[in-house]
């Protein structure tokens, strides 16, 4: 099963991730993990990673592509994956999608956690504020302004994903403002059917 997950930052995707890697056995792939994994271990183009992101700078998509390819070929991922993060803009889209013809795959899904934005806000608080009263440390991205900016962000580059998968008969959308469960439950429903 080789699935995307797609939502703004917030909606719930790392924790329904999280889930879909216990019910199913099969990897959550984030960039940010392979882009790290890839440099430590030394590759061509982990290296090549490794001096963008020493020097401060954003990977280009040629390199991440690389990247995700690489790790798409490892064991763990012949039964399928989950890709987190992964594409974020129209361009790493088609770049999936050759990637995975290339290996002779396809996608099986992509799940859209439909969230309404201002409830998102408050739940980052929510989040922040918990952290806190439990003497932890918040999460950089749990200051609204900051995570105003990242939404911003989401809507100009990574929404228009949501058209482009619909087109291609792959996007399922589920309310991501219900409970956990009730989204876990959901999304593994409409993959009881796929």
């Amino acid at each position: 099963m080789r699935l995307i997950l797609l939502g703004p930052p917030g909606a719930g995707k790392g924790t329904q991730a999280e889930r879909l890697v216990a019910r199913y056995g099969i990897p959550q792939l984030s960039t940010g993990d392979m882009l790290r994994a890839a440099a430590s271990a030394g590759t061509e183009v982990g290296l090549k990673a490794k001096a963008v992101m020493d020097a401060g700078e954003l990977v280009s998509d040629t390199i991440v592509n690389s990247i995700v390819s690489e790790r798409i070929d490892q064991p763990d991922c012949a039964r399928g994956f989950i890709l987190d993060g992964y594409p974020r803009t129209l361009a790493q889209a088609d770049a999936v999608d050759v990637m995975l013809k290339s290996k002779g795959l396809a996608l099986d899904a992509v799940i859209e956690l439909v969230v309404d934005d201002k409830a998102l806000v408050g739940r980052i608080i929510k989040r922040r504020d918990e952290a806190l009263a439990a003497g932890q440390e918040s999460r950089k991205d749990d200051d609204p302004v900051v995570f105003e900016e990242r939404l911003r962000e989401y809507y100009k580059k990574t929404a228009p994903l949501v058209g482009y998968y619909y087109a291609k008969g792959l996007l399922h959308g589920v309310d991501g403002m219900a409970t956990i469960d009730a989204v876990t439950a959901e999304i593994e429903a409409l993959l009881a059917n796929i």
